[in-house]
């Protein structure tokens, strides 16, 4: 099967799909902006294309996001335009649609499968909108109206997608019935084989200590230290939270960017804000106890996870993080935001304990819990590691589910372009 791949970041999502599916004997040719010259990459033939244009001057705030992807659409249908030219004639096209890169591609092989990675469709109601009052949408009482224009990608990708896959339930149903009637849900997969407990597991700190799982670590991991994972609701449990432990090391993963929903005020960051807000409740000798790590390399990470004896993870309702599973594969104990996309994976008392997003008090009982019993720790942590390694496993469950979509697509009678 000859199956060409759309991503602006290739691989993203399909790090371990792209791989397998070449290994089979497909022949993959993935298309993206990351390189800038051919390259071969695990058996894929990876392919530039180059934006021409940039954004237009004066356009309407609610359309400068639409416009970012148009220009991308219109220079992978370039590419691919090419590409036909010189014979490629893909079976399958995989695409992630949130750049826009797959708009016109049924233009140029209408007689192919288009397979959509669909990761969120933007909903108006609550709580996907409104959920944290402090940090309310840019727009106000017209906050539906932007985002009924931000979903326009999604639904123009509607009319030509044959079938989609998301990676949870959660992001699945946020898709409009219509639409999401053709969208299986199968997670990109965690290799539980190699996120598994460490005993011997070491942290080494800037400051020259090294943490194990002797020491009292409590973890907090986002890509971005940002409201939309809760940093605020952590950092502002943190004074209290060191007072009560006073052998407690306190280590955040995460940068200073703005991945969702608002940007702090010009040139602050929404880590320097809550750190400013909460440190003077908080002693010298406490503060040496927090380390923030920002964003590290992957076998840190894993470091820092092996050694946690009490994970937080918070968010609004949106997209999982991986590192919530991967903390999970890793056996950590888990104290996490009580909402839906997390209740898919965490069962309260049996993988982990759940707690109210805005409940700082409760949030504090239920770190203490697991730091003052080993036994609910360890129980907790088995459970949560068991039950990755039965529904989200990449080896054993992801793949094979991901490659049978993949099968599944190509025997489907392909959508034409609709003007």
């Amino acid at each position: 099967m000859d199956i060409l791949i759309i991503h602006q970041n290739f691989p993203g999502q399909y790090k371990h799909l792209a791989p397998a599916l070449a290994a089979r004997g497909d022949r993959v040719v993935a298309l993206t902006l990351k390189v800038t010259k051919p390259v071969t990459w695990q058996g894929v033939r990876v392919l530039p294309y180059t934006l021409h244009r940039g954004n237009g001057q004066n356009v309407h705030p609610w359309l400068v996001d639409f416009e970012t992807k148009l220009v991308r659409a219109e220079a992978c249908h370039g590419a691919a335009t090419k590409l036909r030219e010189q014979g490629l004639m893909p079976d399958v096209i995989l695409a992630h649609p949130g750049w826009g890169e797959s708009l016109f591609l049924k233009d140029v092989w209408p007689e192919a499968r288009l397979g959509l990675y669909c990761e969120l469709y933007h909903e108006a109601g609550y709580p996907h909108t409104g959920f944290d009052p402090e940090f309310p949408g840019t727009e106000g009482p017209r906050e539906p109206l932007r985002l009924r224009m931000k979903n326009l990608n999604n639904r123009l990708h509607f009319e030509v997608g044959d079938a989609g896959l998301s990676p949870t339930r959660f992001q699945a149903d946020t898709f409009p019935a219509p639409f999401r009637e053709r969208i299986t849900v199968a997670h990109d997969g965690i290799d539980t084989d190699a996120v598994a407990p460490d005993p011997e597991a070491r942290l080494a700190l800037e400051s020259g200590r090294t943490l194990t799982r002797d020491d009292e670590v409590i973890t907090f991991v986002n890509r971005n230290l940002e409201p939309y994972r809760g940093y605020h609701v952590f950092m502002r449990a943190l004074p209290e939270l060191l007072r009560r432990r006073p052998a407690a090391q306190v280590v955040l993963l995460g940068g200073e960017g703005t991945s969702y929903g608002a940007r702090p005020p010009e040139g602050r960051t929404w880590k320097q804000i809550f750190i400013d807000e909460v440190r003077g409740g908080i002693a010298d000798a406490d503060w040496a106890r927090v380390h923030f790590l920002g964003r590290v390399p992957y076998e840190r990470f894993l470091s820092l996870i092996r050694v946690s004896r009490a994970h937080v993870y918070l968010t609004y309702p949106f997209v999982l993080s991986w590192s919530l599973l991967e903390a999970m594969s890793a056996g950590a104990a888990i104290v996490a935001s009580d909402v839906a996309p997390v209740r898919e994976a965490i069962t309260d008392g049996e993988t982990g304990l759940l707690v109210d997003f805005f409940d700082r008090a409760g949030l504090l009982d239920r770190v203490e819990a697991l730091l003052d019993d080993p036994d609910l720790r360890t129980r907790l942590g088995a459970a949560a590691r068991a039950h990755v390694a039965g529904a989200y496993d990449l080896r054993r469950v992801a793949l094979p589910a991901q490659l049978d979509w993949v099968d599944r697509l190509a025997r489907l009678t392909p959508r034409p372009p609709r003007d």
